[in-house]
């Protein structure tokens, strides 16, 4: 059984506090009743992860900092300047000592712990958090967190360990940006301005391990960083991370004790995994994977097309079909476990209605006619031709698909070249992933939604310091996201690993985010 847990609204936003309040759903659990390996860590051995997808770069700022995007790259290479409590969600610190903020989010001061080192030996300073974060905010760089890192006005290094942030509007909840994006992951400035290729031979931060060969459509090979600020971690002498697309393939080889570990984004999988004795530890997460519906351009520019979009889809089916009933549906925006939770549903499939709209947009010479851009992933091709299979069952709308690399498909953020596609809007605290997907001044906006009773309420959410404000905000989004119907919510992120017995450590943040250094094996 998958538990959560409530917890308290709490937003602290004073420079006596580090946390900078958990307001959403609840921490790592775990999902079946295997038990992982328990006691004090042993040290030494190997390890094998399996990823969703191979990176295309090891570049942090093209890095995705999700379980699906291959976070455990960035957290084994850079490491982690803060990260989320497990049992709260609390932010806590990590290469940071503390992220603190004194009149509402106005301006941050990130403090680093003292005598931190690149895996080169140079050291790690604040002027190199500042080069990172200024790099990720120029949208000339094209990282996917460029909307996160624009909230930042400019930063200065007063201090070898010491960062001022100052914010271009008073964010208190900004912590969750940085734990939840590249901001989080660090190089070494130089190694960045060698360039692209030299960067990916070698790659230089600040984490708990360090690339020993990167073997393309194979494997990353990583070994121990000596100098890694927290000993005795990392626990193994030598992490190897393959790339395991297809979901079948990944379950299979977890079952035959090919690898040790595998993120995992299928519900489906992480059932048959419970149900094959392995352990599984899941994150519960408010939000969760979306169909974005392309405002700016037809036919979803016209919200008869999202509306009737909206009534002919039937999430439940596309559980079964896809994810052979296993899925948690997204049937309302906030997770039970949320204080923002109210019970008010995203929608529900309205087949007379659905026909009815595209016979009134096929008369006024506009029939719904879209691509849907979907990754290689058997999990959502399979989505794509289940959503295409419920749609030939109506007049007047044609759907084709179009399959990508899960690369190609995180460029379609700042493209905007596409009709609809898969998205997701996963969260601890609202702040800031509802108005970094949502909002009309977000590059990450994917639907390019721009309603101004939206737009309000997304600002005071994530800038009031009352809970009950925020609540009565994020009340008022829930709303609008039913009315405008840019989005068609899908399923609940699956934030969660899969492991064998003999694994211990199997600890993440963020949106599932599996830290490396914590991870060990019996043997």
């Amino acid at each position: 059984m998958i538990r959560t847990r409530r917890l308290p609204v709490a937003v602290v936003a004073t420079a006596m506090a580090m946390a900078l309040a958990a307001c959403g759903g609840g921490g790592a659990t775990s999902g079946s009743g295997a038990q992982g390996a328990t006691g004090n860590p042993v040290e030494g051995g190997n390890a094998t992860v399996l990823m969703l997808s191979e990176p295309r770069t090891l570049d942090p700022a093209f890095g995705s900092n999700n379980g699906p995007g291959g976070a455990v790259v960035g957290n084994a290479l850079f490491g982690t300047l803060l990260r989320t409590d497990p049992a709260t969600g609390a932010i806590t610190p990590s290469l940071a000592a503390s992220f603190k903020t004194a009149d509402g989010g106005k301006t941050f001061e990130l403090a680093l712990r003292p005598g931190l080192r690149f895996s080169d030996g140079s050291p790690f300073e604040a002027s190199a958090v500042k080069a990172h974060w200024d790099r990720l905010k120029d949208p000339a760089t094209g990282s996917l967190y460029q909307g996160d890192a624009a909230q930042v006005a400019s930063t200065e290094a007063t201090s070898a360990t010491t960062l001022r942030v100052t914010m271009t509007a008073a964010v208190p909840n900004f912590g969750y940006s940085v734990v939840t994006s590249s901001l989080n992951w660090v190089p070494k400035p130089e190694a960045i301005a060698a360039g692209g290729a030299s960067f990916d031979a070698k790659p230089i931060g600040a984490g708990p391990y360090v690339l020993q060969e990167w073997r393309r459509q194979d494997a990353l090979v990583l070994k121990r960083n000596p100098s890694y600020w927290d000993a005795p971690r990392p626990h193994l002498d030598q992490l190897t991370l393959r790339p395991a697309i297809d979901g079948n393939q990944r379950l299979n080889t977890m079952v035959s004790g090919g690898a040790d570990v595998a993120v995992e984004s299928s519900w489906s999988n992480l059932q048959k995994a419970g149900q094959s004795n392995l352990v599984t530890a899941v994150q519960p997460l408010s939000g969760g994977n979306y169909i974005a519906l392309n405002t700016r351009r037809a036919p979803f520019n016209d919200l008869r097309a999202r509306q009737a979009l909206a009534a002919a889809i039937d999430p439940q089916a596309l559980n079964v079909s896809v994810f052979g009933g296993a899925g948690q549906l997204v049937d309302t925006l906030f997770d039970a476990s949320s204080p923002f939770h109210t019970g008010t549903p995203v929608g529900a499939p309205d087949k007379a209605t659905a026909q009815r709209l595209f016979n009134e947009l096929a008369a006024e010479g506009k029939t719904v006619s879209f691509t849907f851009t979907a990754t290689s992933s058997s999990e959502n091709r399979a989505l794509a031709e289940a959503i295409q299979a419920q749609l030939n069952a109506f007049q007047n709308v044609k759907m084709q698909v179009k399959v990508v690399e899960y690369a190609e498909l995180a460029k379609l953020q700042t493209t905007h070249d596409f009709d609809a596609t898969v998205s997701s809007a996963a969260f601890l605290d609202p702040e800031p992933r509802l108005w970094t997907a949502f909002a009309a001044d977000s590059r990450s906006n994917m639907s390019g939604i721009n309603d101004p009773e939206l737009n309000a309420a997304l600002v005071k959410g994530r800038t009031s310091t009352s809970a009950d404000e925020r609540k009565a905000a994020y009340d008022q989004v829930q709303k609008r996201l039913v009315e405008d119907h840019p989005n068609l919510w899908l399923t609940r992120n699956v934030s969660a690993a899969i492991s064998s017995k003999q694994i211990g450590g199997v600890e993440q943040y963020g949106f599932g985010s599996l830290l490396p250094d914590a991870l060990w094996k019996q043997h």
